[in-house]
C-alpha cells in the first residue's frame, strides 16, 4: 500500500483516492459542505486556508493545505518540497 503525503505528516492511500481538485469551484465548495453534513470530512489543513480537496472512493473528502499540483506530484513520485514554501 502506497501512502502518500498530503501535508504535515498526514498519509492517504495512493489506492483508495478518486480525485485531487481545488477549493476553489462553488461545486467543490457544496461537496465539502454536504460531506460536513454527513461527518465524513478529514480536515488535515491544520488550520491553515484550504486548498486541496481530495475526494476518496469510500465518499470521504480530506482538506489539505497544499497546493493540488504538488499533491498531485507526490502521487507520481515527484516531491519538489513546496510543501514547505506553502506551510
Amino acid at each position: 500500500m502506497k501512502l502518500v503525503n498530503i501535508g504535515f505528516g498526514n498519509m492517504v492511500s495512493a489506492a483508495k483516492v478518486v480525485a485531487i481538485v481545488s477549493n476553489e469551484s462553488a461545486p467543490i465548495k457544496r461537496l465539502v459542505q454536504e460531506a460536513k453534513e454527513r461527518g465524513a470530512v478529514i480536515d488535515a489543513t491544520f488550520g491553515r486556508k484550504t486548498k486541496t480537496v481530495i475526494i476518496m472512493d469510500s465518499g470521504s473528502v480530506v482538506l489539505s493545505a497544499i497546493m493540488p499540483e504538488t499533491v498531485a506530484g507526490r502521487f507520481n513520485g515527484k516531491d519538489d518540497g513546496e510543501e514547505y514554501k506553502n506551510e
